[in-house]
């Protein structure tokens, strides 16, 4: 039975182009991403190198002057993400760190492109989340439908074929293209990873899983397929079913979702966001500004804690001293107002976690951006990381100007080796297993529908008649 069933598939013409087109846009696709890959690899090598010759060149000047020059942290471009650049392109590769001020991630790919862009760009990841379930509605929307209208799955089970045997039977014909196109996905992806430069980034078994995850998903959808056909008489029936059962998974369910998030918890404007920070800093203590209310109370109680009577007689620079607290404070500030946003992302991610149950694109796309390290979550953390080094970075600036200063003496002036004293900015991404506990509630999601689509089936299978 299983022989029959892929022979017919593959004497189809439909598959053969189908496969035909698949493997070559498969192709173009990966290639296409690998030069990006390249590419931008080689930008943020370059980047990262001159950032940190300009850092470390800096001729002589005050320490908190070199604390406004300022530098950046690049986030890296992994290895993965040439299957799913994810939100890549839409949130920046670069933070720019100086004092007083967190700022956001600029240059995003998306800024640079055409109005075409919105059409959808030719990546492995549409390829696979999008067309490869299209396909396997294409080539199995008649599997009992077509046998019905012949009058052959009569005669299969009149036979003593059992209605099980037949089900196997064209089950495993739709499953086995499916697997042969993922393993020409892994290892079409695997050789071009291994042969770049940053190939000890690269990890066969976050590949493996990856792929695992998209068997599931297929999994998913040749279920729900053989659903359908078995209880459609006839095969455009069938077709149209499937077609609008695709459209609302893959293409309606992640709007009706993302509209849903953004209307019940919707982030600030950047006007409001900055606003609302530049009122809080307002408020607070200001490093620049010594004559002010908090300034001048923080003045009292540090001379009190060191028993003097003037800023001068501090064992320290009072101005460096000030600055530092200054920076503290607006430290916190930003972590309250960024925490207010990571607040409402989690409760938008809250939203997609429900939706979720209506559609299974929804969790393999969040688990496949997160394998890949190309979703939010990988991006807060390196914004999180950034601003960790930046605030030791101007702590260590300031701290230099407060011990090694006198107070008022604005004429001090560190060199190269204070700038190279400070260590370059180093990443190091979330964890698989970090990743695996942050997506469980999408792995269980998936695997509900898996195991319900199995359920559906086999009901289905119950109730298959002639």
């Amino acid at each position: 039975m299983i022989k029959k069933e892929l022979k017919e598939l593959v004497r189809e013409g439909r598959f053969r182009w189908a496969i035909a087109v698949l493997v070559a846009l498969l192709m173009v696709s990966l290639f296409v991403s690998k030069r990006y890959y390249a590419f931008v690899n080689n930008q943020h090598a370059e980047a990262r190198q001159n950032a940190r010759q300009e850092w470390v060149s800096q001729e002589k000047k005050n320490p908190h002057s070199a604390a406004h020059y300022g530098t950046y942290a690049f986030k890296p471009k992994y290895p993965l993400s040439l299957l799913d650049q994810g939100v890549d392109k839409y949130s920046g590769v670069s933070i720019f760190l100086e004092a007083h001020r967190r700022n956001e991630a600029q240059y995003m790919a998306a800024q640079d492109q055409t109005a075409l862009a919105r059409f959808g760009d030719l990546t492995p990841d549409f390829i696979l989340i999008f067309i490869i379930p299209l396909f396997i509605i294409f080539i199995g929307f008649n599997a009992f439908s077509r046998e019905r209208e012949s009058g052959t799955l009569r005669l299969l089970l009149s036979q003593g074929a059992g209605a099980w045997k037949v089900l196997l039977a064209k089950w495993v014909a739709l499953l086995v293209p499916v697997v042969s196109f993922l393993a020409l996905v892994l290892l079409l992806s695997g050789w071009l990873l291994s042969s770049t430069i940053d190939f000890g980034e690269f990890q066969w078994s976050a590949l493996i899983g990856l792929i695992g995850i998209y068997l599931v998903y297929y999994l998913v959808f040749i279920n729900v397929t053989l659903f359908v056909s078995a209880f459609t008489k006839r095969s455009n029936t069938s077709l149209v079913a499937l077609l609008g059962v695709w459209m609302v998974a893959c293409l309606a369910m992640p709007k009706v979702a993302s509209s849903m998030a953004d209307k019940w918890y919707p982030y600030p404007t950047q006007l409001e966001f900055e606003e609302q920070i530049a009122r809080d800093k307002k408020a607070g203590l200001n490093g620049h500004e010594p004559w002010g209310e908090a300034s001048k109370k923080l003045e009292q109680e540090t001379l009190a804690q060191y028993n003097v009577t003037r800023v001068e007689d501090l064992p320290f620079n009072w101005n460096g001293f000030l600055m530092q607290k200054g920076e503290e404070h607006e430290a916190e500030i930003y972590f309250t107002h960024y925490q207010l946003l990571k607040e409402t992302f989690e409760n938008q991610s809250r939203v997609y976690r429900a939706t979720a149950a209506l559609s299974p694109y929804l969790p393999t796309r969040f688990l496949s951006m997160g394998v890949c390290r190309t979703d939010y979550h990988a991006h807060w953390d390196f914004a999180n990381a950034a601003e960790r080094y930046r605030l030791e970075l101007v702590g260590k600036l300031n701290g230099d100007l407060m011990n090694n200063s006198k107070t008022g003496d604005w004429a001090y002036q560190a060199d190269a080796t204070l700038w190279q004293a400070i260590p370059e900015f180093q990443y190091q991404p979330l964890s698989y297993s970090a990743i695996i506990n942050i997506q469980k509630s999408n792995l269980l999601t998936l695997a509900i529908w898996v195991l319900i689509s199995f359920f559906a089936l086999r009901a289905a299978v119950h109730q298959l008649k002639p």
